[in-house]
């Protein structure tokens, strides 16, 4: 899936084909497995994403183009004569080590620094789509919890947009490590399912923006429930949300921001660091993924141990699949009707 500019991704992404040559000495060839659509996928494509990729003409476009995707999983089919090592091999699978490679393709030339490999005794049992969800949103809370404040067994943090692939992923990793948390989400329909979920999970406390607003019940629960200082929260939400958020926070506590869905700058009280000494950060898992290679595949073999054990579930999807038999119509019908759904995240598996 391509395009040429930026734009609403509806619009400007097209389906196209091109033929392949031959890996040169130092290159792979390998196909992709799963391919997840993000957020930021859908920014990149709309030119609002500070990190895009270039336009090129080795596609065969019309116009020069970029393939849109970050995150997803590849096998290596073939390989140049200089591309097989003790670390590679016919039927290895691998993730992108950077972002902006573009993912939502059936195949692709790489060279071995594109590729972080994926060693075969750490994903046995798991399947393509649960290892193509988790270089994002279950490592972005991963670093959130461990690099911003050290919160011991039994700490508490609190985060917003609860229900989301991140917000589900901080719940299973604080239950893994001791940690305590508080979750809110948003009052609507079908929210007390979400509850529900959320404390299957290992939530200690759910509750919605409504509530949050009610300061005497807030005051009460922290009372009654809350047995120790709430000293970290994870944002994702912004504009007002934050100073909601802010007020289960004890003095000194840090505010870490990684997303606006609000689409508002963060509303925060001048006393809240004056005088309670709050700390705001700012995160973005890409620029970290980048410049940790190492401490990231470690993050990776931790998160599917966990996922092989059954302590953590990898984020829902609903699965796309494209495949052979299927026109160039076909293949771009099935993309956008998956872009198209916003009610659960959505991935592309591959099969060919």
């Amino acid at each position: 899936m391509v395009y040429s500019e930026h734009g609403d991704p509806a619009q400007v992404l097209t389906a196209h084909e091109y033929d392949m040559r031959e890996p040169a000495d130092d290159e792979f060839l390998v196909r992709f497995l799963a391919a997840p659509i993000n957020p930021a996928d859908i920014n990149q494509i709309e030119g609002v994403y500070p990190k895009r990729p270039s336009f090129s003409d080795k596609f065969g476009t019309a116009l020069p183009s970029a393939v849109g995707g970050n995150e997803g999983l590849v096998e290596v089919i073939k390989a140049g004569r200089g591309g097989m090592s003790m670390t590679w091999s016919l039927g290895q699978w691998a993730i992108m080590r950077r972002t902006t490679f573009g993912t939502w393709r059936t195949h692709a030339l790489v060279k071995a620094d594109d590729l972080l490999p994926v060693p075969v005794p750490d994903v046995a049992g798991l399947d393509p789509v649960q290892v193509a969800t988790v270089s994002v949103n279950p490592c972005t809370a991963y670093r959130m919890l461990r690099d911003f404040y050290p919160l011991r067994p039994g700490g508490w943090f609190v985060q917003n947009g609860a229900n989301s692939a991140v917000g589900k992923s901080a719940v299973q990793m604080g239950r893994i490590w001791g940690l305590r948390s508080i979750n809110i989400i948003r009052q609507r329909p079908g929210h007390e399912q979400v509850r529900d979920e959320l404390y299957a999970l290992g939530a200690d406390i759910v509750l919605t923006d409504a509530e949050l607003e009610d300061r005497a019940a807030l005051k009460t629960l922290l009372r009654d429930q809350v047995d120790g200082p709430v000293k970290l929260a994870l944002n994702c939400v912004g504009g007002s949300a934050t100073m909601n958020l802010c007020r289960l926070l004890a003095d000194g506590a840090h505010v870490v921001t990684y997303g606006a869905m609000a689409k508002q700058p963060l509303k925060v009280a001048a006393s809240l660091l004056i005088f309670r000494d709050l700390h705001f950060h700012g995160f973005w898992v890409s620029p970290w993924n980048d410049a940790h290679p190492q401490e990231r595949l470690d993050m990776l073999k931790q998160i599917f141990a966990w996922m092989k054990d059954g302590s953590f579930k990898s984020p829902e999807a609903n699965v796309n699949h494209w495949g052979t038999g299927q026109t160039l119509a076909e293949f771009e019908e099935v993309f956008k009707k998956a872009l198209a759904d916003k009610s659960q995240k959505q991935v592309m598996a591959m099969h060919f």
